[in-house]
């Protein structure tokens, strides 16, 4: 007999309204995550187009990381006002229009201004997403949908690499010329904006929602006491670096692979993001690992992994480079599974801000050494991208070896 949703309970699995807000919230994540990393394959052409330096350009993706993260931490209390549906439905809607907006932008800190409001408006949909599912579903209905979530984000992060790639050579063959990325974060755009009439067809509105003022004040003390707790002070040392090394490497990848020894096209060196999928393989292995061995041991092996799969990527070689990428895509999304589960579980309340502060401090560290990287591009090319992400690597394998320390687990 098939599970049915009173209309006044909480869905469960096998219902019609669990398969909806499926379909539903993975919209969400491939929307999000797209529009977010969408500038990252075409840095190089905008170094071209606007004269900018390699680090400039990365202000682009820099910016819109950034400005998500700072306002994800107030988001979720937004949406106590304007409602959960209503606040991720405006999120995709707005960031998909901004995404649009600056296909037709000539000014290169017009570009800026617009990725730096989308980052503002993205940060609706994921500060609320989770909190929606744990007010509508059923406990044991909660861990698949989320499931889903990450899974769209992943697959959304790597497709809206790769489309707007394609799409950037596809504007380029027909006379495009360097505003060929033009065409390609206009095509991203609108797909955003299918993704929300999706999103907003499919989401069941919320049955077990009522709004209320929001706590600004309430919320800025947890997350105070949080940033106090010593193992979460030192973990937030940990995402920032995290993301940093792996955005840096991945930002100025392009510009390698598109110049001298390998001169591959924008949509052959697109095909690196092509990676990411071993995020999903990552953290499910080592998810199980920690839980076998404890997250501090499991954590320092992702780590030190992440620093094999740079060194192999030094020589001038397509398959090492492929390889080592492979390889340090696995460390990282293994450590950040890790380190994302970690944050929670050092506090025994306000689980969410722990969660928040990590998040904060993964996308500020990611946002300001992505840019940071260009400088040392600039100066002394995939050497020096190297050495400082290599340098944020050995600080990560610091910080594991005290969490682990500090936190018997």
């Amino acid at each position: 007999m098939r599970p049915v949703s009173e209309p006044h309970a909480r869905i469960i699995a096998g219902t019609p309204a669990f398969r909806r807000i499926n379909i539903a919230i993975f919209a969400c994540g491939f929307s999000i995550f797209a529009l977010l990393y969408s500038v990252q394959p075409v840095l190089p052409l905008f170094t071209q187009e606007f004269g900018v330096s390699a680090a400039e350009s990365s202000l682009a993706l820099s910016l819109t990381a950034g400005a998500m993260a700072l306002s994800m931490v107030f988001a979720g209390s937004l949406s106590e006002v304007v409602g959960r549906k209503s606040m991720m439905l405006g999120a995709l809607i707005a960031s998909s229009l901004l995404t649009v907006a600056v296909a037709f932008v000539s000014d290169w800190h017009h570009v800026l201004w617009l990725r730096a409001l989308a980052g503002i408006t993205l940060s609706g949909a994921p500060a609320v997403a989770l909190a929606y599912l744990g007010e509508e579903m059923e406990p044991k209905a909660v861990a698949p949908a989320v499931g889903l979530y990450i899974g769209g984000s992943a697959f959304g992060g790597m497709v809206g690499r790769l489309v707007v790639a394609g799409l950037a050579d596809l504007g380029a063959d027909y006379g495009a010329g360097l505003s060929s990325w033009r065409l390609a974060m206009a095509g991203l755009g609108i797909t955003g904006l299918v993704c929300a009439l999706v999103f907003w067809r499919a989401l069941p509105a919320s049955r077990h929602f009522s709004a209320r003022a929001p706590n600004f004040g309430k919320l800025v003390v947890s997350l105070g006491v949080c940033a106090r707790n010593p193992g979460i002070a030192v973990l937030l040392i940990a995402g920032s670096l995290m993301l940093g090394s792996f955005m840096t490497v991945y930002n100025y990848l392009g510009f390698r692979l598109q110049g001298e020894p390998f001169w591959l096209s924008q949509s052959a060196a697109g095909l690196v993001f092509l990676a990411y999928p071993m995020g999903s393989l990552a953290s499910a292995i080592m998810g199980a690992q920690a839980a076998r061995f404890g997250r501090g041991p499991v954590f320092i092996v992702c780590v030190l992994v992440m620093i094999c799969g740079l060194a192999l990527m030094f020589p001038d070689s397509i398959a090492f480079l492929i390889a080592g990428l492979l390889v340090m895509t696995f460390g990282f999304f293994g450590a950040h599974a890790i380190a994302s589960s970690w944050a929670p579980a050092m506090v025994a309340q306000d689980k969410a801000q722990a969660s928040s502060l990590y998040l904060l401090s993964y996308y500020v560290g990611g946002a300001v050494a992505g840019t940071a990287g260009g400088l040392f591009w600039d100066s002394h090319g995939w050497l020096g991208v190297s050495a400082f992400s290599g340098a944020m690597m050995l600080g990560i394998l610091g910080v594991a070896i005290a969490l682990t320390r500090m936190n018997r687990d």
